[in-house]
């Protein structure tokens, strides 16, 4: 695969040719960009997949939802329905996608919309009966149609999108330039011990702008897995005899955090769309076990197996340093932009 890659070279560089110039194009507003009269917070990434978006989106919706209607906003990856959708009691994982579902799922105040056309998503949101005070656009950092307010750039501490190259020879979507668009950026998933000469280091290599904050953060991990109906202890799970099923980009941490030596895993690809075939191989090789998966996963599961089997681990993004700076600067540029309507 390394070298197919490599062999790609010239289509990397026409890709990036291609997307520079559509930045180009938006830069000098010869695309047009819509703003809207609300805040909008992005939060992206410039590489495919594995940042960490899902639970930095989950940390914005927690700081904000207590003094804001919020509402999030994304394409709705890999859902089988088409255009604006608005999520209410009846809507499903089908309907809405397995990040945007899970949102749905874990805030009961929150408005959950999908569209792949982030500037009719917000139109649409913005002509509802009480319209949200806050939107936080989900994977939209190259979304150039919208422009939003503030933008969360997100980079994972083992793969910096300063040491990547464009697809398809590397995992970039856009040159390392876009993230001068970035109000902030974060090194996600980064080690909980991170050292103080690492944090320089990586300072050092992204020599973010002046007008730009760098935050270090890491995953945690909860201290039990759920089922519809219960909950297990993480050191009772890892002596259990289990299945470990994951269908995100990078799942080797979920299996380090929960798994033993003989326990047996089944790895599909990032929002893989379990079939009939795939539940049934499940099936067989869960039999005396219980299963263990994602949140993220769980969503597309549920329902398809056994609800005493079946259980999530969940996960949240947690600041390494300066968390109460990084949630200022968010609740200063939210304040600021309603003050200012």
């Amino acid at each position: 695969m390394i070298l197919v890659r490599k062999l790609l070279f010239p289509f990397a560089i026409l890709y990036g040719f291609v997307t520079a110039i559509r930045n180009f194009l938006y830069d000098k507003a010869i695309l047009k960009s819509f703003a809207f009269d609300i805040p909008v917070i992005a939060v992206g990434n410039l590489s495919v997949g594995g940042t960490g978006k899902t639970p930095q989106i989950e940390f914005l919706i927690r700081i904000l939802q207590d003094n804001y209607r919020v509402a999030t906003l994304s394409r709705g990856y890999k859902r089988k329905s088409t255009g604006f959708q608005l999520a209410d009691a009846s809507s499903t994982v089908a309907d809405l996608g397995d990040e945007s579902f899970q949102y749905h799922t874990k805030f009961p105040n929150l408005e959950v919309a999908v569209d792949a056309d982030r500037v009719n998503g917000i139109t649409q949101l913005l002509h509802q009966t009480i319209p949200p005070q806050v939107i936080l656009l989900d994977d939209a950092f190259q979304h150039r149609r919208v422009k939003a307010g503030f933008y969360v750039l997100l980079t994972a501490f083992d793969d910096l999108y300063i040491d990547d190259f464009m697809l398809p020879t590397g995992n970039l979507r856009e040159y390392q330039s876009g993230a001068t668009r970035a109000s902030v950026v974060i090194v996600t998933k980064c080690p909980i011990d991170l050292s103080e000469k690492q944090r320089l280091e990586i300072e050092k290599k992204l020599q973010v702008k002046s007008y730009q904050k760098l935050f270090f953060s890491s995953i945690s991990y909860d201290e039990f897995v759920y089922s519809e109906t219960t909950k297990m202890a993480i050191k009772e799970i890892k002596e259990s005899e289990k299945l470990l099923v994951s269908g995100i980009a990078k799942p080797k941490p979920f299996y380090d955090f929960v798994q033993k030596d003989s326990d047996e895993k089944l790895t599909f690809n990032d929002h893989h769309d379990f079939a009939e075939s795939d539940i049934a191989l499940i099936r067989n090789k869960s039999k005396g076990k219980i299963i263990v998966t994602t949140e993220k996963d769980y969503m597309r599961l549920k329902g398809k197996l056994k609800p005493e089997k079946l259980f999530f681990l969940p996960i949240k993004s947690t600041f390494i340093q300066n968390e109460l700076e990084f949630i200022n600067t968010i609740k200063n540029y939210v304040e600021q932009s309603t003050r200012n309507r």
